[in-house]
């Protein structure tokens, strides 16, 4: 979910142009190999705690409400981190900064694991967010800074796995914990891997010097923090306080107000967070707008099938996950195979190929209905599968690898921003419509039914025993209905993609790896 090379400073030139050599091949691809183990992690964590928040809601003493909290506090601190990561990375090193964030992850889990009511479990969420919204960062950081720069599309291929293999087995595998022994074991589980990856990263991966005397832009820092914390809040609970309502009107000023704010002062300051002066490439701002138009669908899926499965034709979690797993190991194959055709061909073609084949999925998943097969819905998120697997790290690869060296830390900042937004703004505004075209269709069908009608007075006949089959019928096609909206919409924003797609160009020798 991020890339870069933060370790050389905009201005100063002889440090822009100090040679950073890559080391040999087998030492770059085990070093991308520990690597993966990071960031698989960190995303792991995210897909398996989703699915027991329902135990863990009824083992805390908590409410449906509630308990979302410890998500939602979880992703408020990600956004927030993400811009600081670049700089940490300087002061401590891409290396220290990596084993730290494995350290401080693992011990967050550990306390999650052990929270005994739903405050320290939020509490130790939000510890547990600080190196997990790290992570992604440093470890795309450490890829452009060790990988050779023809060799970067294969790299990133393979860096994808960590990403798509997590998703697929993160609710396969919560399930199964939560539905066969304990919902802590979400959390534990982290600590081998964690473990793992920590002795391998400090046994192979080599010393990535950073710039220990570049200050920390903290004004720039704390525009940027209450921006994204204000707009992720908004979006995270615009629906429970009304998207009218004046705290949420409310937070969107104040998080424009200060984003505004951080553009000024990161024009102005010597060293500044983020350097925003990276988005006037176009290749990447192209590259971001593709990113965020393919996540809507993504986030969809993964948000919308689970529960149309579990709550729309009764699936336990782990069957849940079941479904999910195919579409997971789809992406496993065809993430290395789009790496090399990038470094073969450019990334245009399996950006074009990849938004296709996805948008084309989508539709497919828009005939979701209370009758759908698992069989069918395995080829629809297996066919809308490779559509990310295509393209997704090909796009990411042409923005990065189209900015100079000083800027390619401040593109894989903006990238891995562009994801957090877009999944709780891209949710948030998809369920104001799912929710919208409910309230509709109830109110649309429900006036079909009158007592006139011979069967609908038989059931009444038989009193609230006797409407409650009408009832969870009608819920269920009224819930059918929605999703469908909600995926017909996704796909035709990801088919109105395509045409960015044929922007991309294949940059010139010598960028930033």
């Amino acid at each position: 979910m991020s890339t870069s090379t933060r370790t050389e400073a905009p201005a100063p030139v002889a440090v822009a142009t100090r040679p950073m050599s890559p080391p040999p091949d087998a030492t770059w691809g085990l070093s991308l190999a520990v690597v993966v183990i990071g960031v698989f992690m960190s995303v792991l964590n995210t897909t398996s705690v989703n699915v027991a928040l329902s135990r863990m809601a009824a083992d805390l003493a908590a409410s449906t409400d509630d308990i979302q909290w410890v998500s939602t506090a979880y992703n408020l601190c990600l956004g927030v981190v993400v811009p600081a990561s670049a700089w940490l990375g300087d002061r401590l090193g891409l290396k220290r900064l990596y084993l730290w964030s494995l350290v401080g992850f693992c011990v967050g889990s550990a306390l999650c694991g052990l929270a005994t009511d739903l405050t320290s479990e939020i509490v130790f969420r939000v510890l547990q967010a600080a190196p997990g919204g790290m992570l992604p960062v440093t470890c795309m950081t450490i890829l452009y800074r060790i990988v050779p720069k023809q060799r970067i599309g294969t790299a990133m291929g393979l860096y994808g796995l960590g990403m798509v293999v997590a998703p697929a087995v993160g609710p396969t595998l919560g399930g199964y914990l939560v539905e066969y022994a304990s919902w802590r074991l979400v959390y534990f589980v982290n600590l081998p891997v964690g473990l793992i990856g920590l002795v391998a990263a400090a046994a192979v991966l080599p010393k990535l010097e950073g710039r220990p005397g570049r200050r920390f832009d903290a004004p720039g820092f704390a525009c940027i923090a209450g921006g994204l914390f204000a707009l992720l809040l908004a979006a995270s609970e615009g629906e429970d306080w009304g998207w009218t309502g004046y705290r949420v009107l409310l937070l969107v000023v104040v998080a424009v107000l200060l984003l505004a704010l951080f553009v000024v002062i990161e024009l102005e300051v010597d060293d500044p967070l983020l350097d925003v002066r990276a988005l006037r490439n176009w290749p990447l701002v192209n590259s971001l707008v593709l990113i965020a138009l393919q996540a809507i669908g993504l986030f969809a899926v993964s948000f919308y099938v689970p529960i149309f499965l579990q709550e729309g034709q009764g699936l336990t979690a782990l069957n849940t996950g079941f479904v999910l797993l195919p579409q997971g190991l789809v992406m496993m194959l065809c993430m290395p195979l789009a790496g090399r055709i990038t470094d073969r061909f450019g990334a245009r073609w399996p950006a074009v190929a990849g938004l296709a084949i996805s948008g084309v999925g989508l539709l497919m998943l828009a005939r979701i209905n209370p009758d759908m097969t698992r069989g069918e819905f395995i080829a629809a998120l297996m066919l809308r599968a490779v559509g990310p697997g295509l393209a997704m790290m090909p796009i990411t690869t042409a923005g990065i690898s189209s900015l100079p060296p000083h800027l390619a830390g401040a593109g894989s900042a903006f990238n891995q921003l562009v994801q957090r937004v877009t999944a709780a703004l891209g949710l948030a505004m998809l369920t104001a419509l799912a929710t919208g075209r409910q309230a509709q269709l109830w109110a649309d069908r429900s006036a079909l039914l009158t007592p006139a009608d011979e069967r609908v007075h038989t059931m009444a006949a038989r009193g609230a025993e006797g409407l409650a089959p009408l009832y969870e019928s009608l819920q269920l096609h009224v819930l059918a209905q929605a999703y469908s909206d909600v995926f017909l919409l996704c796909g035709a924003v990801t088919l109105a993609a395509i045409p960015l797609a044929l922007f991309i160009r294949r940059p010139a020798t010598g960028g930033p790896a």
